[in-house]
């Protein structure tokens, strides 16, 4: 192609520059670190909790706030998740110094395609990507659009048509004047309109706030009472009165729950971490769990994304001692390099064995290219229906092309051609059989999913018969239900067809966003894989959104999953974490909201009396510990692939409700009890709190069964360690040891604890005392 475009001066650069119509957009939609803190540190949860902690630390009890640790913890362990799995994003995202050659005062230089200003004029060869939007001025050249449309046919650019920045130049040679750049081009718009990150979808953090939300209706006007109570009617100093009241409220808030929600997140982060899954929202886990639709791409999912040739059949045995050679230079002379190309360079060893003296490029309109080959005629490698008449076609070609397999055929001629659109007689050479490969394992990982009940719907730009067959190779039931929604002109006819159909081709961005909006719309939790920027409306509006490493920049940092190896068959891997997290978080949660119940139950109470809270904020602290972080520190690690079947905040709080009860059935009884037998206060409230450890530590012991080694250890532990340690604290818990008096009580009462539990779980639960025992087989 004879050069003959000045392009730009460094004057005209210069100003371009200055008026900001450089190719130097930045187009990160990650959460900046600002965002991450924001998200993490200013919750509801986190100022109650915080608004009690400077309440107690302004009166000097700061005996009472080590429960502030739980809350900086959690922050940190959220904090740290999300800027570690950003940041390694970021190395994933890093652009190589991408070079353009463009042309400036009449030469060629090579620059940063950052550094390309509007007007300017690239040069473009086979295997670049297009730095910028522009329109052909001279030359031809095929161009792989896949990542922007998902279509992986190529297209003619020939003059005056357009290219769109991140497509791939797949043969030939071009000039293009760019017409965009930054954030004017068309990847760049497709990302920009999913910039803003979606808020998680967590039914565990979202039950935490349910009940934060609930608690903060009620913290205000109870703390205000139970205070004035205590220092106005009851006459208590400010601090006595500050403790009480906090005390109560710090119970409503269970702080022991969002840690115990956040190390099982970050445990199963780190798990997905060493199988090559970067979770960037770590509540996605959860998300995944809940998940009965998954819409899978095509290309670079099921399929690797790299053609691979499976088979050569030499078809002239004359040509068989110098096939390699012959083919070899023909890879050596030509410039094409689409995907198939680099499938067959791959596969043979380029040779200059036999020069070269005029080379035809691939052009999918013809479906062939050819090389003139010193001392040997023609070669000519494409579709063989193109280059043969069908009599002469080999019988392997159609079977091959029933099994999914892309077929090209080499024929040779000892004669040439003046006009090189034009092939002589050619006698066939070889057959090519070449393959993208089915991902290893990927039927096993549908076949999962489908026993799982999790429906899949394999959507793609590619064309829909294609895509069926890939998805039969994969072994997708149904796969034979195929529509082209090219022929779709609305979108009330695109969410028609959703439950019509398993396998969608020709689909463009906008219409994978509205499939996924309309499984939502039918109460479908979606998730949604992609590598590419036509996947990107689609990610953010799934509700767990998935990335291939391999693909867009843009895809990667929208995701809340990224596959670090591009294999969706650890998606059952991921399914087992999330399943794992939830199930255990629920077994356990019962624990905690015991504390949330029986202290909104005995704030009322005390509000109605104007009697002072039995408990203090330290007291309370050491059952976090002790009861609520020890044991299910350990039963959180547990496996449970079980399929999630109950919802997380009602099963948590029904099975928490008969020891609550039994809590403030027992702080009554004591209270009443104590003051008839004139007890001394410090008597009271000892056997009050040792009464609180034992019905506390039945909800351990019923989320331990049935036992095993670990479980019976955590059992005994739990229950022994948490009542010798109010021994040895009891100074700093203000409580002493059970007397003569107060022992025998003690005994009966747990007695009577366990009867009660039995028979509250019988009217709770219509179950009976099957569930009590069973429940966690």
């Amino acid at each position: 192609m004879k050069l003959d475009i000045k392009g730009l001066t460094a004057e005209e650069v210069n100003l371009r520059v200055s008026q900001n119509q450089q190719n130097n957009y930045n187009e990160d939609v990650s959460k900046s670190t600002k965002d991450i803190l924001k998200d993490n540190v200013l919750t509801l949860f986190n100022l109650l909790n915080l608004i009690i902690g400077i309440c107690l630390a302004l009166v000097g009890a700061y005996s009472n706030l080590f429960f502030m640790v739980i809350i900086l913890i959690n922050i940190t362990i959220g904090t740290i998740q999300e800027i570690r799995a950003r940041n390694l994003v970021a190395k994933l995202s890093i652009i190589n110094e991408d070079k353009s050659i463009v042309i400036r005062d009449n030469q060629e230089k090579s620059i940063s395609s950052i550094d390309i200003v509007l007007d300017d004029i690239v040069k473009l060869v086979a295997g670049d990507q297009v730095p910028s939007d522009m329109v052909v001025i001279s030359g031809q050249i095929e161009a792989n659009e896949a990542l922007l449309t998902g279509e992986s046919d190529l297209i003619v650019k020939e003059e005056k048509a357009q290219l769109l920045s991140g497509s791939f130049v797949s043969s030939g040679q071009c000039y293009g004047q760019v017409i965009h750049v930054g954030k004017d081009n068309y990847a760049t718009k497709i990302a920009n309109e999913a910039k803003v990150h979606k808020p998680f979808n967590s039914e565990l953090v979202s039950s935490i706030r349910k009940v934060a939300k609930f608690t903060s209706y009620v913290i205000v006007p109870l703390g205000l009472i139970l205070f004035v109570e205590a220092f106005f009617f009851r006459g208590s100093d400010i601090k006595s009165s500050v403790v009480a009241s906090a005390a109560a409220l710090l119970g409503m808030l269970p702080k022991g729950m969002v840690l115990l929600i956040m190390i099982a997140l970050a445990t199963a982060v780190a798990k997905l971490a060493k199988k090559d899954v970067l979770v960037q929202d770590m509540y996605s886990v959860e998300t995944l769990a809940h998940v009965d639709v998954i819409c899978l791409d095509k290309t670079g999912t099921i399929t690797e994304g790299k053609m691979k040739v499976e088979e050569v059949e030499i078809l002239q045995p004359k040509y068989e001692t110098m096939f390699e050679d012959l083919v070899g230079s023909y890879l050596s002379a030509s410039s094409d390099n689409n995907i198939t190309m680099q499938a067959i360079r791959n596969h043979f060893k380029e040779t200059t064995t036999y020069p070269a003296n005029r080379v035809t490029s691939f052009s999918s309109e013809r479906k062939w290219g050819a090389v003139c080959l010193d001392n040997i005629g023609t070669i000519a490698l494409g579709a063989p229906e193109r280059l043969f008449k069908e009599a002469d076609l080999p019988k392997g070609i159609q079977e091959a092309q029933e099994a999914g397999q892309r077929v090209l055929m080499l024929g040779i001629s000892s004669e040439s051609t003046d006009d090189e659109t034009i092939l002589p007689r050619l006698e066939p050479l070889a057959l090519i059989k070449i393959d993208d490969p089915i991902r290893q394992n990927a039927n096993e990982t549908l076949a999962y999913l489908k026993e799982e009940g999790v429906d899949i719907k394999v959507i793609s730009g590619d064309n829909p018969v294609t895509v069926s067959n890939v998805a039969r190779r994969a072994g997708l039931d149904n796969y034979q239900k195929y529509i082209d929604l090219s022929e779709l002109t609305t979108d009330e006819e695109v969410r028609s067809v959703v439950n019509e159909y398993k396998v969608f081709g020709r689909v463009s961005p906008q219409q994978k966003k509205i499939l996924v909006q309309e499984l939502k719309e039918q109460g479908h939790v979606v998730a949604m894989t992609g590598d590419g920027v036509n996947d990107v409306l689609a990610l953010k509006e799934a509700d767990c959104s998935i990335a291939m490493a391999e693909g867009d920049n843009a895809t990667r940092q929208i995701s809340n999953l990224v596959l670090l190896d591009s294999d969706f068959t650890t998606l059952p891997d991921v399914l087992f974490e999330g399943r794992r997290v939830v199930n255990n978080v629920t077994k356990v949660a019962s624990i905690f909201f015991i504390k949330t119940i029986y202290s909104l139950i005995l704030s009322l109470l005390c509000v109605l009396t104007a009697i002072s809270f039995p408990f203090i904020p330290i007291q309370i602290t050491l059952l976090d510990l002790a009861i609520e972080g020890y044991p299910t520190f350990f039963l959180q690690f547990e496996n449970d692939k079980r399929k999630v079947i109950t919802r997380f905040l009602p099963t948590a709080l029904r099975r928490a409700l008969p020891n609550a009860l039994l809590v403030v059935f027992n702080v009554v009884f004591i209270y009443i009890y104590g003051n008839m037998k004139d007890w001394a206060q410090i008597d009271i409230t000892t056997l009050m709190y040792y009464m609180l450890i034992a019905v506390s530590a039945m909800a351990v012991i019923k989320a331990c069964l049935p036992f095993n080694p670990l479980r019976v250890f955590l059992a005994v532990t739990t229950t022994i360690g948490t009542f010798v340690a109010a021994m040895l604290f009891k100074g700093l818990l203000e409580i002493s040891m059970l007397t003569s008096q107060s022992l025998p009580i003690f005994a009966i009462l747990v007695i009577v604890s366990i009867i009660g539990k039995i028979i509250l779980d019988r009217l709770i639960d219509k179950q009976g005392t099957k569930y009590f025992f069973h429940e966690n087989k």
